[in-house]
């Protein structure tokens, strides 16, 4: 006999995100001597932080990691926790329950399903965008709204959707004539929106965006994504 690693036999293609959970939990948190099949139940949560980077990294087949702000943003989510500060998450431990089975408040899916959604979204279609630091990703609307209500018209920033698995979506600012300052969000861009028209050269169609977060030109930033516009009939 020999020790394998973990497999998970499904039925059906809908069954495959909970399967890649189940692996990425035995792979990551069972010990080298355990009794066959039991895997902790609660973990570090620096520990999941470390399992989430190495997969993110794996996935999108980039050297660029997940940074701290990022980690802070996915504790909130996780733990549904919108007060605690980055250092209380430290010594905190996430169940397997919080990671694949309870849905997350307001939404239809977990915290895995969302997640994955954004390893494949990044994968396909972000990949040279998030390698080039063009994306900040795991941040919270609230969040945005803070950083970008101080700056001039037109700053924008790039977050993964927070009510759409595999989305990315364009937070921008508006300044009225007296100063004020709005928000936007543009509905999220879906794997399939991507592939239609990529995401560098939706950022050039849209007039509104004009520097990206905190003061680099569009074009400088996004310049090297954009595509050369066909002309003629087609």
């Amino acid at each position: 006999q020999v020790l394998s690693l973990p497999i998970v036999v499904i039925v059906h293609g809908n069954q495959d995100n909970n399967a890649k959970a189940t692996v990425l939990w035995d792979n990551a948190f069972s010990e080298i001597d355990r009794v066959p099949f039991v895997v902790a139940e609660r973990v570090p949560w620096e520990k999941m932080c470390d399992t989430l980077n190495l997969k993110f990294m794996a996935e999108v087949q980039t050297t660029k990691g997940l940074l701290k702000e990022h980690y802070f943003f996915l504790a909130q989510k996780i733990f549904n926790d919108h007060s605690a500060r980055p250092e209380d998450f430290q010594s905190r431990h996430v169940s397997w329950a919080q990671f694949n089975k309870e849905i997350l408040p307001g939404r239809g899916f977990t915290f895995w399903q969302w997640f994955d959604g954004v390893l494949d979204l990044t994968k396909r279609c972000l990949k040279s965008y998030w390698s080039d630091r063009l994306i900040m990703g795991f941040i919270s609307k609230q969040y945005v709204c803070k950083v970008l209500s101080e700056e001039a018209d037109g700053t924008f920033l790039l977050r993964f959707s927070d009510s759409e698995i595999g989305g990315v979506t364009i937070a921008y600012v508006i300044r009225g004539m007296d100063g004020s300052s709005q928000v936007e969000n543009i509905q999220p861009f879906s794997a399939k929106d991507l592939s239609i028209r990529s995401l560098g050269d939706r950022i050039r169609d849209l007039a509104q965006l004009r520097n990206l977060y905190p003061n680099t030109p569009k074009d400088q930033a996004f310049g090297s994504h954009y595509n050369k516009e066909q002309t003629g009939k087609d």
